[in-house]
């Protein structure tokens, strides 16, 4: 069954805690969305008749650090970024203000990686979830070499026939990928991460996906985990075995314009 919410930190008996406080309406806001949200993974998994309730991961990208402090005083495990330098940033603004957020919630990465910034994601990420070339695996396992655990990489599938559109590897070089991981010393393999595409269905997006993880798990067992599901299509993915959720809006609202 779904764990009840973590109970929530509060700054009010710390001064020194309070730089980055959001507003008390904008806290309200967001634990309001949140409870919504959770009650709909707590009926997702209740329907599909599992008891191991995914994790979430609030997508935080383009909304300040304050949110980010918000939702870890609201019990919030797991955040996630999509820009690098957004994510460097936040951090940056932890350290300084909020150091007893640093370790936790766990920063994921899921945004399209550059190569010149693999070195940053690794230092400042704790999960990267949308690795999806080869090339990478190196320079991610040459960031994370001075980390004091391993970095927990997801390998991104590309849900799209083609290829194009939302980023992933296709299926033909998922097993490359992850072998090159799993040979890594400074990084974990987790399991797989997809988008569904625009324009279609995600039941039947998230259907493919669960006949490629059925495949990879065959050649990689350990690598369990499955980041699947947004907002608008997190009860398919909780049907198909999703373990992480990755929502935004649901919680957050309209995503503010970048800049």
């Amino acid at each position: 069954m779904m764990q009840p919410p973590t109970p929530s930190r509060t700054a009010d008996s710390d001064p020194s805690r309070r730089g980055l406080d959001a507003s008390p309406a904008r806290r309200a806001e967001l634990q309001a969305n949140l409870e919504r949200v959770r009650v709909r993974i707590a009926a997702a998994t209740s329907a599909a008749g599992r008891d191991d309730a995914p994790t979430l991961v609030v997508v935080t990208k383009f909304f300040p650090v304050t949110d980010l402090v918000a939702l870890a005083d609201l019990g919030v495990g797991d955040v996630g970024e999509n820009r690098e330098q957004e994510l460097v940033e936040k951090v940056d603004a932890l350290r300084a203000e909020r150091p007893d957020l640093i370790a936790s919630p766990r920063r994921h990465f899921i945004g399209q990686i550059q190569s010149k910034k693999t070195r940053r994601i690794a230092r400042h990420a704790d999960v990267v979830q949308s690795l999806d070339r080869l090339k990478l695996v190196p320079l991610l396992d040459a960031g994370a070499a001075d980390r004091e655990n391993p970095l927990d990489i997801f390998v991104q599938v590309a849900l799209e026939r083609d290829g194009s559109g939302r980023g992933g590897a296709q299926e033909t070089e998922l097993h490359e990928v992850a072998a090159a991981v799993e040979q890594a010393p400074h990084l974990r393999l987790c399991g797989l991460m997809a988008v569904a595409p625009l324009g279609e269905e995600p039941a039947a997006a998230f259907s493919r996906l669960a006949h490629v993880r059925q495949d990879f798990l065959a050649n990689f067992p350990q690598a369990t985990s499955l980041s699947a599901g947004m907002s608008g299509d997190l009860e398919d993915a909780v049907k198909i075995g999703a373990t992480h959720l990755r929502v935004g809006s649901a919680i957050l609202g309209s995503r503010p314009l970048a800049g």
